[in-house]
């Protein structure tokens, strides 16, 4: 833990400095998500080459990742509380991207799984400490802008993993682009270690007395008190009550993470929908949701960051406006895109969804980092990670992938009965293992009859299209979470600040 001599001033870090810094946690973040959602894209190649269902392909892009990566993210998040948050970083890229490798080198689902696994342990140590960095480095008013820049870090990532995966998949294998895209992190791990610095607890919070270059501070360390299981649970308890003890900071963390379900699991069958329905490669489908979709993302995510910092100083309150509104109005676009006739009006919607449902990142990254202590930011984020990504990436892909198995199964079995009213309502009719039979992987085998092939592929288009409608309006239930955070989130803000000591910014 970093201390500053008695008397001296904190080091003044130059604009251009911070800038530095958040462009090597947003590559850091890139990579993290190229690496974690690149199954979204090349998961059609993998279904088919390891004749797996849409709930396997679910689990490996969604629960088997998140199990490790939520459990873990608390520990090694009391660790960034104490120790160097920037060896961290490096140490869990280096991790993350050498198990992604190793993701090419399966040869059936058991071992692609426990390589997820092992995804998941090394990106557990990034954003806990990268959030707690960011918060040491920007002040509050201007907070919620720069966790939406270090959060672009998720559609860039999306958009690289999307077209490069695609792209090497479609051109070689999707061994390859596992292994491919697995090779960048150590350069990143590099220049985390070598240009990072670790800035004091709390340095942007309460800067006093005339700046002084970073050089010229001579840390103080002193001896740091040895942990406790009774102080670490003490710590995790303190945090846990304040995201889930006062209501609008609980309303904020159910919309984040009942929107997070909601976006995984869309997006987790995004390319194979378009690969399905119109019958394109690989890298065409990568593209398209790349380009397209990420790109709305991009914008969505820095956009929401700065017009709530804005919007902020007229009051509190537009934290959750923001996502509420912006969350809302992405259903339509969503609705659009997968009910479109060709996928030349799917893309037109495309960009819809991203840019308006990912406001929602930077106001509630920012409201979580101003609630609590700086000594428990790392904490915060990892125990906000833990639900989010518990219910959201470890929920939403697993979960739609069995909604669209048995929606597959329901219209293979009554291809008259098209709607998905009727879809749902025969949910857990008998009849899932002909379909797997008659269409492994979701396809009728090589020499099947033209009507089976037919009728397999009707079969999953329909569920896909109906299963990532499903996925998509579980966010209109977080957008209403956001609704309710609104009224009183600002005084609970106000609190946290008196309770710190702070100034209002």
């Amino acid at each position: 833990m970093t201390h500053l001599a008695a008397g001296a001033a904190p080091p003044a870090y130059s604009v251009s400095y911070k800038r530095v810094v958040l462009a090597i946690l947003v590559s850091a973040y890139t990579l993290n998500f190229i690496d974690r959602t690149i199954i979204a894209t090349i998961g059609q190649a993998i279904k088919v080459d390891l004749k797996i269902t849409d709930a396997q392909l679910g689990l490996l892009g969604g629960l088997y990742f998140a199990l490790l990566y939520t459990v873990l993210g608390i520990p090694i998040a009391r660790l960034a509380e104490r120790f160097s948050r920037t060896n961290i970083i490096a140490l869990a890229i280096l991790v993350w991207s050498g198990f992604t490798a190793l993701c090419g080198t399966a040869g059936n689902f058991l071992t692609l799984s426990a390589f997820r696994f092992g995804v998941g342990v090394g990106e557990a140590g990034l954003s806990p400490a990268a959030h707690s960095l960011i918060s040491d480095y920007f002040p509050p008013g201007k907070r919620a802008s720069a966790l939406a820049v270090y959060s672009f870090g998720i559609p860039l990532g999306t958009m690289l993993g999307a077209v490069t995966g695609g792209y090497l998949a479609q051109t070689f294998s999707w061994r390859v682009a596992f292994m491919v895209v697995g090779l960048p992190g150590v350069l990143i791990a590099i220049a985390v270690k070598l240009i990072l610095r670790e800035p004091p607890r709390g340095h942007a919070d309460k800067l006093a007395g005339p700046p002084r270059l970073v050089e010229d501070v001579v840390p103080d360390e002193p001896p740091v008190p040895a942990p406790t299981l009774a102080s670490e649970l003490k710590e995790i308890g303190a945090v846990a009550a304040t995201l889930f003890g006062q209501w609008p900071v609980l309303n904020m963390v159910a919309g984040v993470s009942l929107v997070s379900f909601s976006s995984y699991g869309a997006i987790q069958f995004g390319a194979p929908y378009f690969i399905r329905a119109f019958g394109l490669s690989l890298a065409q489908a990568g593209a398209l949701m790349g380009l397209v979709g990420a790109f709305g993302q991009g914008i969505g995510t820095v956009a929401g960051g700065y017009i709530t910092d804005r919007l902020a100083r007229r009051g509190a309150h537009w934290y959750a406006l923001v996502p509420a509104i912006g969350v809302s109005l992405a259903l339509p676009f969503a609705a659009a895109v997968y009910t479109a006739a060709s996928w030349q009006t799917a893309a037109l919607f495309l960009i819809g969804p991203g840019l308006f449902a990912y406001v929602y990142l930077g106001p509630t990254f920012g409201v979580v980092q101003n609630m609590v202590p700086t000594h428990r930011r790392a904490t915060a984020t990892a125990v906000l990670f833990f639900v989010l990504n518990l219910i959201g990436l470890g929920g939403g892909p697993p979960l739609t992938g069995w909604a669209i198995d048995h929606y597959a199964a329901f219209h293979f079995a009554h291809p008259d009965q098209g709607g998905i009213w009727a879809a749902i309502a025969g949910f857990f009719e008998p009849g899932l293992t002909p379909f797997k039979t008659v269409c492994p992987g979701g396809m009728a085998p090589t020499g099947a009859p033209a009507e089976t092939a037919q009728a397999c592929k009707a079969a999953l288009v329909l569920a896909t299209r109906q299963g990532v409608l499903c996925a998509y309006a579980v966010a209109l239930w977080g957008a209403l979470h956001y609704f309710a955070a609104a009224p009183s989130l600002g005084k609970a803000m106000a609190r946290a600040r008196a309770a710190r000591g702070e100034k209002d910014q």
